[in-house]
């Protein structure tokens, strides 16, 4: 005879905007997971392709927008789904408010740290694909990859070495060689 669970009380948009500001979450269909702090090479890789991106978008004259973590992703209200994202791009300025992107970024950089690779490869990889972002890049500097997905060409989970240069996407004329970081 099965004993049935108690399910977690789902946390709201009001609760959730309620947390203490030094607390790092994100939440998946209303349950809220605590996020670990970066590592000194997460930063290291994060500021790298932060300073490609918005060289690359200020050359062009370009309307996107780059955002690092802790910038919220609201990427449903019922039940609330929030991530942080290390890296995302957003073209679509209704998107955005003083608080968050609201609606599906058009490119996500998620950087593994060791202790929740799952969580990038698996579930954000299921999130981002059926809420609409346009390309997800995982960077995993213990396994020295860049898994590229994307999505609007059923692209997804293609290998590449930090010896690569890697084609984004979104972009006609962007190429991120990673030997050069």
């Amino acid at each position: 005879m099965s004993t049935l669970q108690p399910q977690p009380e789902l946390i709201t948009l009001e609760q959730y905007e309620n947390l203490p500001e030094d607390v790092r979450t994100e939440v998946f269909d209303g349950i809220i997971y605590d996020m670990a702090g970066p590592s000194q090479t997460h930063q290291r890789i994060l500021t790298e392709l932060i300073t490609i991106f918005n060289t690359y978008i200020k050359k062009k004259g370009g309307d996107c927008s780059v955002f690092p973590a802790p910038f919220d992703v609201k990427l449903n209200d019922k039940p609330l789904t929030i991530v942080q994202p290390d890296l995302i791009i957003v073209c679509d300025k209704e998107k955005l408010d003083e608080k968050r992107c609201n609606g599906a970024p058009d490119f996500i950089i998620e950087i593994v740290s060791p202790n929740n690779s799952s969580n990038d490869y698996i579930k954000k990889l299921y999130y981002y694909k059926n809420y609409g972002v346009r390309e997800y890049w995982i960077v995993d500097p213990k396994r020295k990859t860049v898994t590229v997905n994307y999505f609007e060409s059923n692209l997804i989970s293609v290998p590449y070495t930090f010896e690569s240069i890697i084609k984004v996407n979104i972009y006609d004329d962007l190429f991120i060689n990673f030997a050069e970081m």
